[in-house]
């Protein structure tokens, strides 16, 4: 906070609480001077800290570590991965960009302890342990997060299309900044198909796609089959057959109607994802969702719109 004070009155007046960035768009150099002659006394003296909120101490500059920071706001699940196979996201929607920064390279910290604890005792790393993911991502909010400077413990890597902001833990890589190939991943896993109706689809369908190949898993994708071309879903019969092959997510909107056609054509479970796609009555993906919790196909789950 920027704080001014006044010779008559000894309430401190907060002003706004501003990123740099954001204070220099709404100010010059020159309004702040004017303002600190305005005042009875001089603005306090204000630095940027770690994280790029501006912070003011009369006589003592905030010492708290990230981890102090941190836990103001958040209260990570590192353990996730061991109860329940795959590890905790952020779901970006509504954080600062600096929270954010703070959570991912938590998460990447922790990540580089598990891999050097494994690498120590040469036992195999789960390949879903190493994911760290934020999702719902604007490219705007990204650009602020880079702005603050790189992690730490990892290395950011953005996905417009998929509005997901993965990173690399430093564990991963050599010195040379290399895949290293002492480590050992676990490779139980049979592969994925993502499907989706139409180009329109794709955001939805990439944020699957890329949470699973994230953490370790063989996507395999099969895109722009919808139901309008039936020969373009059945030309992927080969893929969708493969015996490798786990599960298909189907990505839908308008009518809703792939994921049934799917399902009738495998013999693995298939996850039905409506998307807000379409006008009129589609009523912003609830239509498709309606039609996919219809579905007289065996085999058929559905999950929530977009």
């Amino acid at each position: 906070y920027i704080q001014r004070y006044s010779t008559h009155t000894a309430p401190i007046m907060p002003l706004y609480r501003r990123s740099l960035c954001q204070l220099g768009r709404e100010c010059s150099r020159r309004s702040l001077m004017q303002s600190c002659l305005v005042a009875r006394k001089p603005l306090l003296p204000f630095r940027l800290c770690q994280h790029r909120h501006i912070s003011c101490s009369g006589t003592k500059l905030n010492s708290q570590s990230p981890d102090e920071i941190l836990s103001a706001f958040a209260n990570l699940d590192h353990n996730r991965v061991k109860r329940a196979g795959f590890p905790e996201a952020v779901f970006g929607q509504g954080k600062t960009p600096s929270q954010i920064h703070l959570i991912l390279d938590s998460m990447a910290n922790n990540v580089n302890e598990m891999i050097d604890a494994a690498s120590e005792s040469d036992s195999i790393v789960n390949s879903a342990s190493t994911a760290i993911i934020a999702t719902r991502i604007d490219k705007s909010v990204y650009d602020e997060v880079l702005e603050i400077g790189p992690l730490k413990n990892g290395i950011m890597q953005y996905h417009e299309t998929a509005k997901i902001l993965s990173v690399r833990a430093n564990a991963l890589n050599d010195v040379n900044g290399n895949e290293r190939t002492d480590l050992q991943f676990s490779t139980t896993q049979k592969s994925v198909v993502v499907a989706c109706a139409g180009t329109t689809d794709l955001p939805v369908a990439e944020e699957a796609a890329l949470t699973l190949s994230l953490s370790g898993i063989q996507v395999t994708r099969v895109y722009d089959c919808g139901v309008a071309g039936l020969h373009r879903i059945l030309t992927a019969l080969p893929k969708l057959r493969d015996p490798s092959v786990g599960c298909v997510l189907v990505c839908a909107g308008m009518d809703g109607a792939l994921p049934s056609v799917v399902g009738g054509l495998v013999d693995v479970p298939v996850v039905a994802i409506p998307t807000s796609v379409g006008y009129g009555v589609s009523l912003g993906g609830i239509s498709a969702l309606l039609t996919m919790l219809n579905s007289c196909s065996p085999g058929v789950g559905v999950v929530n719109v977009d």
